[in-house]
């Protein structure tokens, strides 16, 4: 008797539970998939910097890709859109970087203390300006937050510590983050600079790795329409572990404010003791790269007219500072992954046909690594109509190093494709869980957020884990080590079940949303709701 109770428990529990509902049953086996990685990371390819020869190369072979699996171009040149930008280097020779304090005064290393960073540094300028410590320096209304309130900034360079205050929701926090959103109420309040100390409860990438690279060139868009920080003369990035420079006789230190930071507390804002006096010597030019665009048409007389965009970026780093010897940054699984998915799934759709209501529009972006470019002008200058996109899809980086057991879901609370997601990811046997951590902002880190501000829902989708498990550290070392390093290569351990059912995992997303007769919508209570009705 007590093992037929037993049987019967476990049946009932069976149905009960959306996991057990669908076997994870595949379309992919991960093979196909890693072979399109394989040539994206080729050592021939130098690492698919923006503009360069590498770069075509692989754009080239998507389009062939594409091609094969019958898609049609939906560039604006063929499967092209053109894309121009400048780009901006600084002249470390000619620059200097100095903290001035009374009689005393301090050169800083480029290597060491702090760069000059041109994502925000467009033209050569020399100046001395005091320095205003303001906190994690935001201003939220949402929130009644305002770190500058009461502070004197004008003609003053700011001092923040990267990150926001616990009682922030992490989309809100991410947003106001951005560097057009910050600058809004620097510029308002008067500010001509900034200074940004990295969180070192959050950093990604160890100080020793980023300053080898600092002075890789960074780009814009040449369209006077996308600068996002009119005004900002200088913009500094600040090692954390040089920062008592900067808070020397203040009265404060930066280990209380790394303390405080750690843990998402409010922190103090206060006059520093010391001025910087900088000459940043900019040289710039001008390239061209370009978007990929391609379509998958549905087959509903009114829906095929409206699209479900899958993005990733092609793009990667190029070639920068050796480490162990090596030049070449491969980027595999950034984003080496997300874009062999993308071809992966048009052959797929190809091979097993699906009646799809609505269309699928594939997007690779250019310049991801240079702060978002390619989809802030696809989102800005679409190639179909801006009003039939409904959804994006991004993909980015999604790691497949371990089994996927748990999936983060960027964008989960804010509307019903979140939940849309969340529920096959349930039917899959997979966990879905928002951002574990944070202080990352990663919501505001890929591509998805540029057709986030046109008012399209979007989700980036992730390979996860939980806080305090060993997958944990897994993926901690693999961002300390492999991410933006030449060891994000082919060689490194990769799970292809993992991917084979991330790749499912998003085809059924995709299916279920161009299929779903309603549009995905905001949540009524998401911050992000407004975009949709500009």
């Amino acid at each position: 008797m007590r093992n037929a109770l037993s049987a019967i428990l476990f049946l009932a529990l069976a149905a009960a539970s959306p996991a057990q509902q669908t076997p994870p049953t595949s379309h992919f086996d991960g093979n196909s998939w890693w072979a399109h990685v394989k040539f994206l990371a080729d050592d021939s390819l130098e690492g698919r910097d923006t503009g360069s020869e590498g770069l075509r190369k692989a754009q080239a072979y998507a389009v062939e890709q594409l091609q094969k699996a019958g898609l049609e171009a939906a560039g604006t040149n063929g499967f092209y859109q053109p894309v121009r930008f400048n780009q901006y280097e600084v002249d470390e020779s000619k620059s200097s970087l100095i903290l001035v304090g009374g009689s005393q005064s301090t050169t800083l290393s480029f290597a060491d203390d702090a760069f000059i960073g041109t994502r925000s540094t467009h033209s050569s300028t020399a100046l001395y300006a005091p320095l205003v410590f303001i906190g994690y320096g935001l201003k939220i209304p949402e929130k009644n937050l305002d770190e500058l309130d009461g502070l004197d900034l004008k003609g003053k360079i700011v001092v923040y510590l990267a990150g926001s205050p616990s009682d922030i929701p992490t989309a809100l926090a991410s947003h106001y983050q951005t560097a057009g959103e910050r600058w809004k109420s620097l510029r308002a309040a008067g500010a001509i600079g900034t200074i940004a100390i990295a969180n070192p409860a959050s950093m990604d990438i160890p100080w020793s790795r980023i300053s080898v690279n600092r002075n890789h060139p960074s780009m814009d868009l040449v369209d006077a329409e996308f600068n996002e920080t009119p005004g900002l003369q200088l913009g500094i990035s600040f090692n954390p572990a040089s920062a008592e420079k900067l808070f020397a006789g203040s009265g404060h230190t930066f280990a209380e404010i790394a303390a405080l930071g750690k843990d998402r507390k409010p922190l103090p804002h206060f006059a520093l003791a010391v001025s910087l006096k900088a000459n940043a010597v900019i040289q710039t030019r001008t390239l061209e790269s370009a978007n990929i665009v391609a379509k998958l048409a549905g087959t509903d007389p009114v829906l095929k007219n409206e699209f479900v965009v899958l993005s990733a970026h092609i793009d990667h780093v190029g070639i920068g500072a050796p480490i162990n010897g090596d030049r070449i940054y491969n980027g595999a699984m950034d984003n080496g992954s997300g874009s062999a998915l993308v071809m992966d799934m048009a052959a797929s759709l190809k091979a097993h046909p699906e009646n799809l209501q609505r269309s699928i529009l594939f997007l690779l972006v250019t310049a991801e690594e240079k702060g978002l470019l390619g989809s802030k002008y696809f989102a800005a200058h679409p190639t179909i109509s801006p009003k039939s996109i409904i959804a994006d899809v991004n993909v980015d980086m999604f790691l497949p190093i371990v089994p996927l057991k748990i999936l983060k879901i960027e964008g989960i609370e804010e509307s019903d494709l979140g939940k849309r997601a969340a529920s096959i990811a349930q039917s899959m046997g997979v966990k879905p869980i928002p951002d574990p951590e944070p202080l990352r902002n990663a919501f505001i880190r890929s591509d998805q957020y540029n057709f986030i501000k046109k008012g399209v829902p979007a989700v980036k989708c992730d390979v996860g884990f939980e806080l305090g498990t060993p997958e944990q550290k897994i993926f901690k070392d693999w961002l300390t080590n492999r991410y933006h390093a030449p060891s994000d290569d082919v060689n490194q351990p990769v799970d292809l079940q993992s991917a084979a059912l991330y790749e499912e995992f998003t085809r059924r997303l995709l299916l279920e949303t161009a299929n779903t007769p309603a549009r995905p919508q905001w949540k009524p209570d998401s911050f992000f709701r407004r975009y949709a009705a500009d």
